[in-house]
């Protein structure tokens, strides 16, 4: 019997007739995809070291890409880095030996993956997650609004947060986020950080507030707000768009250059600091009552404890009353097997423990090579999350924790924005 295949340069990628290929994975899956790690660099930050990377792989993409601070999930999204390599951003099924893009799969088979709704609607997945992973915070950024992104061809970008216990034994360097901008702060206060940008630290924080970051809870970000994520890994429900802007010029002192701000800017306007200040959705931003509208709680989907399993949303709410996603963290006691039935595809991720989904094994690795395979990654299609997909945890001590995220206005039942005020 020949050795299991455990290195993805060793897997054979096809790049046209997906179909064989993926219909065999979907017959041995129980209507489930094994996914492979799908890695992605930044330039302008550093890796917190929390992925299960090896250490020794944090800049096995070249120094000059920077160190790899995030691991994307079931994403048909392509990331929006300079110098990228061929499908960086982009999630490969892999089955047998053979690999294949799910942007690829879906355009394949369509509906009979990802659902009627959402394929008539985008003809795509248009939604992914990630753990993005720093020793420090992010500079302090917004993402476009559709409207925005449309004049440079490119789809706004809401985003949710997630603070896995299991990826933040440590903090790092700085657990706090500054989220919009104090209430009171005007307009030309903002254009005149931008105008400052090559005079040293622009000051844009000194018109922010922290907020300290709880593991076990997260935020709902919608385009047109400034935030400046923390030092937490963090699981990162969002829209299939990889547009920003970083409007805080200095980190930690690493400079942050004028590009970063402008890259998803019209170039009739990259200079216009009238326009970058207007990006903002400014009664958002300076909303006293900020955390309230915008901080999450765990919520429990039933009363199953007693059966050994809980299912907990962990990122919902609307934006202008739309659902662009929804995500669930299950968890499933040693020797537990339990049947979770949703409304619609999705992608998963294992943050702790071992076991089975359908035909599937589940194993979160302890440590994981650039160019390994792992069991901890799968997608999940309408089909099968319809029916049921059956979990067993097939540890004795410990239990099987697993995140998963769906597409837009799959779950109308999730609950409302919420939090502590």
């Amino acid at each position: 019997m020949p050795a299991p295949v455990t290195d993805v340069r060793q897997i054979k990628t096809v790049r046209s007739n997906v179909r064989p290929l993926v219909e065999k994975a979907l017959e041995v899956g129980g209507g489930l995809l094994r996914l492979l790690p799908n890695w992605v660099p930044r330039s302008f930050l550093q890796p917190g070291q929390r992925l299960k990377l090896d250490p020794r792989d944090l800049y096995a993409c070249g120094l000059n890409r920077g160190g790899i601070d995030e691991r994307w999930f079931a994403s048909t999204t392509e990331a929006a880095n300079d110098n990228r390599t061929p499908d960086e951003g982009l999630s490969f099924i892999v089955h047998h030996g053979e690999r294949c893009l799910l942007r690829d799969a879906v355009r394949e088979f369509g509906p009979a993956l990802i659902g009627e709704d959402i394929f008539s609607r985008y003809k795509r997945w248009p939604v992914y997650s990630k753990f993005f992973d720093n020793m420090g915070p992010i500079p302090h950024h917004l993402h476009q609004n559709d409207e925005q992104a449309a004049l440079v061809g490119q789809e706004g970008k809401p985003e949710g947060y997630y603070f896995p216990p299991q990826h933040n034994n440590v903090g790092n360097h700085f657990p706090y986020t500054f989220f919009g901008l104090s209430p009171g702060t005007t307009k030309e206060q903002l254009r005149t950080c931008l105008a400052h940008w090559n005079h040293g630290d622009n000051g844009i924080l000194d018109l922010s507030q922290a907020y300290r970051l709880k593991v076990g809870s997260g935020w709902l970000v919608p385009p047109g707000i400034l935030h400046a994520p923390g030092s937490l890994c963090t699981y990162e429900p969002q829209w299939g768009s990889d547009v920003f802007g970083l409007y805080q010029n200095l980190v930690e002192g690493r400079e942050v250059p004028w590009a970063l701000l402008v890259k998803d800017v019209p170039k009739e306007k990259q200079q216009d600091l009238d326009y970058l200040v207007d990006q903002l959705d400014w009664e958002a931003n300076v909303d006293p009552c900020f955390k309230r509208s915008h901080a999450l709680e765990p919520v429990e989907v039933s009363e199953s404890r007693d059966e050994g399993y809980v299912d907990r949303w962990i990122v919902y709410g609307r934006i202008r009353g739309r659902q662009y996603f929804s995500a669930k963290e299950l968890t499933v006691e040693p020797g537990v097997r339990c049947t979770i039935r949703d409304q619609g595809a999705y992608g998963l991720i294992v943050v702790q423990g071992k076991g089975r989904m359908n035909r599937l094994a589940l194993d979160c690795p302890k440590m994981i090579g650039f160019h390994d395979m792992t069991e901890d990654e799968v997608f999940c299609t309408e089909t099968a999350a319809k029916q049921g997909v059956v979990f067993e945890n097939t540890s004795l001590s410990e239990p099987l924790v697993a995140l998963r995220y769906f597409g837009p206005e799959v779950n109308p039942d999730a609950p409302d924005i919420g939090g502590d005020s």
